[in-house]
């Protein structure tokens, strides 16, 4: 396949993906509804001392973002399986890793990016300091990609079982723990003026390693799942 064949395939199933997800519109409301009740449900169990509630941000905000995003990875291609599209797409002929991919980015739009877009509102929440809530957002554009990409490969690997989704979640979480200590590491070193620059590239190397591996392992997933 051609360089440019490739991009207009790419494309083209990237705005398949994204029509499909705008007819799905209350199904992906449930993971950021549910990431806004978990993070605002905090103060009120832990109590509204604002230090305390500096302190544990980091961690608050970034396993709700993982928890929503693992809610919404059982559905990335359970619809495709069931209704045979997917075995369709392998027999066309088609790269199994770039549907991959171009899934995993619709999926990170829709799932990823309003994380990332509530994260400031959701730090003023929890009383961040300032000079953490830079890092938080950075911190979570490099992560929540990867989460996409990681929780991709154990979507493809569960999405032939009727109860995949206990299932991918065991799965996913051990590999996503790294990538939480990392980013709360890094915020809390912001905040407490100490070098938070090895997290953070460590963090990008580990995106710069799932963007290049996730989906050859995502479509072997799906083979493997297909056969």
């Amino acid at each position: 396949m051609s360089r440019q064949s490739a991009g207009t395939a790419f494309a083209a199933l990237l705005r398949r993906d994204f029509l499909l997800a705008y007819r799905r519109r209350a199904e992906l409301l449930q993971p950021l509804v549910f990431l806004l009740v978990v993070t605002t449900l905090f103060p009120l169990g832990v109590g509204p001392s604002p230090q305390l509630l500096a302190n544990i941000a980091p961690g608050v905000i970034w396993i709700s973002a993982l928890l929503a995003t693992v809610l919404s990875l059982d559905s990335l291609f359970r619809s495709d399986y069931e209704d045979g599209t997917l075995e369709q797409m392998v027999l066309s002929g088609q790269s199994l890793a770039l549907i991959a991919l171009s899934r995993t980015v619709a999926h990170w739009l829709v799932a990823g990016l309003p994380i990332v877009l509530l994260s400031p509102l959701l730090a003023l929440w929890m009383n961040l300091p300032e000079e953490g809530m830079s890092i938080l957002i950075k911190s979570l554009v490099i992560g929540t990609p990867v989460l996409s990409l990681i929780g991709a490969i154990g979507g493809a690997l569960t999405v032939s079982l009727k109860r995949g989704g206990q299932l991918l979640s065991l799965l996913v979480f051990p590999l996503y723990v790294p990538l939480l200590i990392l980013a709360t590491s890094a915020v809390s070193s912001s905040v407490a003026g100490l070098p938070y620059t090895g997290q953070l590239g460590l963090m990008f190397a580990g995106l710069i390693a799932a963007l290049t591996l996730a989906p050859f392992a995502t479509a072997a997933a799906l083979k493997l799942s297909l056969s």
